[in-house]
């Protein structure tokens, strides 16, 4: 009876007359990509599962999501009880296989931190390009969005979440006409256009995925006590209603581990490998630039020990370019209703290397539910011949965890202390607003210097006014000259009584106020 693993690989079923002969996946070729594609109801989720349990119990870890919650299974035993246990003890006689039902190490992961522990990124190590896809703005907007991240590298301003990179935008809305002699036009608008993008993306639950801790590469590539690989779930049935969220969060995956890990040639077995389901999300309406993006990161990250399956309905919703680079391939039933349908259906079976026994696309069409197509490579590389297989049964539970089994799994991972509970430290926004609230205070200080110093300005001017006066007040006549009863005289005598009786009210504080009202009333009119 043949197990989970062969000697050099995972077995996934089995073909040829009577299906008795092994159709397995070499470990030394697991990093070098595959394709699981099939309609909707034919068992990609199934192949999905067996493969995940295979790579798991050979020691390498596993990254999926799980789109329609039937993955976390994988974290409890099948039963002897279940409903289809005794279809799967028949499969399994068939195919030669040891059918000994057991449980996976799991971790599961949400980005909104509901059915899993939380997964997050900061807006810096996201990057301007994957945020603009994921913004979905133009050229001149991503231009924006380039300058501000440019700036914010300049000045040390850590951009963490959404609230860091409004703060940053706004910064730099408010210095447009500086920035733009140096870097280019900064258009308003095109900002303004970018905070209503951010905004969409925050109602739809975006503003969680940026903030910290975040994801550290080295928590999804690890093993249990056991040597085997830790299986981890993305709960991804809620993310799904933002697709393009979706996309962009598992192609940063993806950008991250290329990134990050080490080169190890052509390793045994890989360190990671990945699985990308609804694969077609990722490929709809994407610039030439970011499908160029993919394609680089499919070629040369094997050569990091991680493989890339990609899960889709048609093959031909994967880009030509990095469809030739996906050596082990998985094709469950085709539906060929319409006349795209079979030329869809041509292509697919033309992608294989013929088996003189039967005809692909003929077998493409008659396949069923828990059977496919299959090519696995093998000795140096080379496809091998296209095989009618029946997958293996899992040995974990078919079907979801109840929402208690979920929660004692999240409970009793190790991860939970580190990732469930969200940091903020000090950045962007909180540097930005103590420089706002720095700039308001000395321009405070400013204005108010300015006024003490006009203040004391006035007062000397007063000053020199009352000397002045206090000069002409002691001033005595040497010559005495007759009163005249003329007019002139008169009026001279009139200001001479005035200026006695206004100096005799100098030495009262009435008089003063007096005379300081009159000299500033002088003053202001000059």
């Amino acid at each position: 009876m043949t197990g989970v693993l062969t000697e050099e690989g995972v077995f996934v079923g089995g073909g040829g007359e009577g299906y008795g002969s092994p159709q397995e996946l070499l470990l030394k070729y697991g990093n070098r990509h595959g394709l699981i594609a099939g309609a909707t109801g034919t068992g990609k989720t199934v192949t999905l599962q067996i493969l995940a349990e295979g790579f798991s119990s050979a020691g390498v870890p596993v990254f999926m999501a799980d789109v329609k919650g039937d993955l976390s299974g994988v974290a409890a035993s099948g039963s002897d009880t279940a409903k289809l246990h005794k279809p799967f003890m028949e499969r399994s006689a068939t195919i030669g296989f040891d059918l000994d039902y057991r449980s996976y190490p799991t971790v599961f992961w949400d980005m909104f931190g509901e059915q899993g522990h939380p997964v997050r990124t900061t807006v810096s190590e996201m990057g301007p390009l994957l945020l603009s896809r994921l913004l979905g703005l133009t050229d001149a907007q991503e231009g924006v969005l380039n300058i501000a991240f440019h700036i914010a590298d300049e000045e040390g301003l850590a951009l963490l979440d959404l609230d860091d990179l409004r703060a940053m935008l706004r910064h730099v809305g408010e210095r447009a006409d500086e920035i733009s002699l140096q870097y280019g036009n900064v258009d308003i608008r095109s900002i303004g256009a970018i905070q209503r993008e951010l905004l969409v993306l925050e109602n739809q639950g975006g503003e969680k995925f940026f903030g910290e801790p975040a994801l550290e590469l080295s928590d999804l590539i690890r093993t249990d006590s056991n040597g085997m690989g830790q299986i981890n779930i993305l709960a991804a049935d809620k993310l799904m209603a933002s697709p393009r969220l979706y996309a962009t969060f598992l192609l940063w995956l993806l950008s991250e581990l290329f990134e990050e890990l080490p080169e190890v040639g052509n390793p045994d077995k890989p360190k990671l490998v990945f699985f990308f389901d609804e694969a077609h999300l990722l490929f709809d309406d994407a610039p030439k630039a970011l499908v160029d993006k993919v394609e680089q990161v499919a070629r040369l990250i094997r050569s990091k020990g991680v493989g890339i399956y990609f899960i889709t309905q048609n093959p031909t919703d994967v880009p030509d370019g990095i469809l030739s680079q996906l050596g082990n391939r998985v094709q469950h039933a085709l539906r060929a209703f319409t006349a795209r349908d079979q030329k869809s259906l041509r292509l697919a079976a033309e992608n294989y290397r013929a088996n003189p026994r039967f005809d692909t696309e003929i077998a493409i069409k008659e396949v069923g539910t828990g059977e496919a197509v299959t090519s696995f490579l093998q000795a140096k590389g080379v496809p091998g011949m296209v095989e009618r297989t029946l997958v293996r049964p899992p040995q974990s539970r078919l079907g979801p965890l109840t929402p208690s089994e979920r929660a004692q799994v999240i409970a009793a991972s190790p991860l939970g202390t580190k990732y469930d509970t969200p940091v903020n430290r000090e950045s962007a926004q909180e540097i930005l607003a103590k420089r706002a609230e720095l700039a308001a205070r000395e321009a405070a200080e400013a204005e108010l210097r300015e006024k003490a110093a006009k203040t004391a300005s006035g007062r000397s001017e007063l000053d020199a006014g009352f000397d002045e006066f206090n000069n002409a007040r002691r001033y005595e006549p040497t010559t005495k000259t007759k009163k005249k009863t003329t007019r002139s005289s008169r009026s001279d005598s009139i200001v001479e009584t005035f200026g006695k009786s206004l100096a005799r009210q100098l030495g009262t504080k009435t008089g003063q106020a007096l005379v300081r009202g009159v000299l500033g009333s002088l003053f202001k009119s000059r």
